[in-house]
């Protein structure tokens, strides 16, 4: 059960309070920073533990049972503080910009359910392409949003707007997400709505 794979799954759970706390001081940019950095070694680590899993023939269940529980639980808890730091506003909509985080949070708690309903049955739902796409958007709009309060500095004009250039790039990216979640969560629950009769 403890091959370096599983360790690096669970260094991503046992990371996550100390993520969420950086997060939780508003204004500390520095925070935010050490937020980032670990943001980013928490998604290197989740692409190696399964490459190192794969390579070396140690995939387990154990692995296969955290490894997607790690990426939700930090996904859901950047986007709780995020939203309550009021760190999901921005010019012209204000803070409807949480609408796409909830949009997210309420795929990914869905496709878990439906997942865990197929399970018994033996369907499993492979993950798209574009699912895979919607992931790659959602990891780059939470890391630019934790940047861009790490870097006030970095701003620029948009139109008569000022803006910091990573949290526009977080709120854009996000919302991209958020259309390819409700497309995906669509086929997900196409496949599972076959099989509720």
């Amino acid at each position: 059960m403890l091959t370096l794979p599983n360790i690096l799954t669970l260094s991503r759970i046992v990371a996550i309070p100390l993520l969420a706390w950086f997060l939780w001081w508003p204004g500390w940019a520095t925070g935010y920073l050490l937020a980032f950095g670990l943001y980013c070694l928490m998604g290197v680590t989740d692409y190696f533990d399964g490459y190192l899993a794969r390579t070396s023939g140690t995939v387990s269940k154990l692995g296969i049972f955290l490894d997607p529980i790690a990426d939700k639980i930090m996904v859901a808890a950047v986007i709780l503080v995020l939203a309550a730091q009021g760190v999901l506003t921005g010019p012209y909509v204000g803070d409807a910009h949480v609408i796409a985080g909830l949009v997210i949070l309420m795929r990914e708690i869905a496709v878990s359910g439906l997942r865990e309903f197929l399970g018994p049955l033996q369907v499993s739902v492979p993950v798209s392409k574009l699912a895979k796409w919607k992931t790659t958007f959602q990891m780059v709009a939470l890391g630019s949003l934790i940047l861009g309060e790490g870097l006030p500095q970095w701003t620029t004009m948009f139109g008569a707007v000022e803006a910091n250039v990573p949290h526009t790039v977080g709120l854009t990216t996000l919302w991209a997400a958020a259309v390819l979640t409700v497309v995906t969560g669509w086929d997900y629950l196409r496949v599972g709505l076959k099989h509720m009769d």
